[in-house]
């Protein structure tokens, strides 16, 4: 399937990902910055953190503080973006007249990498549900955006999703800090969730949170006895819907803004996309935004 629809990416024209913070060399988007290594200039000292490299670790310095610092460095780097897809099964549900949220997110992650790719960026995927399904390391040349797509079409949306745990393990697996970007329904328990950002964050990834819901489950319109079907393990549920909408409407309300409080309690950008909304007008309209908020 092609995801990349010429009106969403003509409305990307001109935009970019900006990182909010210094992540391994990138400040605000720009390429030229302080990045450890050997055989470029020095830049200055910054605190250790650990799991960064030891052999950076400026020796005189320690025996004079008593404190560990590394040695940091001017280099042209680029900027790694980390794309994480929720293929879980809830993310298939569709209401009449809209995508399913997988192909909605899909759409997105492929905008997203062809954008990062005509930075000349460097881009991963990582499919998940219960599990890391695929992880596409990054790169920046022009077939990424092939080999990405092929990873979206073959993932089989299944089990269950495990946020946390994924968060977890992405976090380690991520070597080279950069900016990630997470397209997921969020499904999960909020402090599992916020607890697997806290661990990207202190791995000083830049974290962008894309909550991509149906516009069912957020206006629940129905109003007949409906017959609701479980998704990941769920079983089904015949009910009548005029009973349950205040309570449900409270709940789903509840839980978006703790999810989103949570989030920018710790710097982090959320954004909730609907699949009824042009992706084009709500995607372009947060780039803009965050690239305002960076040149301030």
């Amino acid at each position: 399937m092609n995801y990349l629809d010429p009106k969403v990416l003509a409305s990307l024209e001109g935009l970019d990902i900006q990182a909010r913070r210094v992540v391994e060399g990138y400040i605000a988007g720009m390429h030229k910055s302080p990045f450890q290594g050997i055989s470029v200039e020095f830049a200055e000292h910054r605190e250790y953190v650990p799991g960064d490299d030891i052999r950076h670790v400026d020796w005189k310095a320690w025996s004079k503080t008593d404190k560990w610092y590394l040695k940091q460095y001017e280099q042209e780097t680029n900027l790694i973006t980390y794309i994480l897809l929720d293929v879980s099964e809830s993310m298939t549900y569709a209401s009449p007249g809209c995508v399913s949220k997988l192909e909605y997110a899909r759409i997105v992650a492929a905008s997203l990498t062809y954008m990062t790719l005509q930075q000349q960026d460097s881009v991963g995927l990582a499919t998940f549900d219960d599990r890391v399904r695929d992880f596409l390391r990054p790169a920046g040349q022009p077939s990424q955006l092939r080999e990405a797509i092929h990873v979206m079409d073959v993932a089989a949306p299944r089990e269950k999703t495990n946020i946390e745990a994924i968060f977890h393990d992405l976090a380690e697996r991520f070597k080279r800090k950069g900016i990630v970007i997470i397209l997921s329904d969020c499904f999960d328990e909020t402090r599992n969730i916020l607890d697997g950002l806290k661990h990207l964050l202190y791995r000083r990834h830049d974290v962008i949170v894309f909550q991509i819901l149906d516009p069912a489950e957020l206006d629940f319109p129905f109003l007949d006895t409906t017959l609701f079907k479980g998704l990941e393990g769920l079983p089904e549920i015949l009910t009548e819907p005029r009973a349950l909408r205040d309570a449900y409407q409270a709940e789903i309300g509840s839980f978006i803004a703790d999810l989103k409080k949570g989030c920018r309690k710790v710097n982090i950008d959320y954004v909730l996309l609907r699949t009824d909304e042009p992706l084009d007008r709500s995607l372009s309209s947060y780039l803009a935004s965050r690239m305002r908020r960076m040149k301030k």
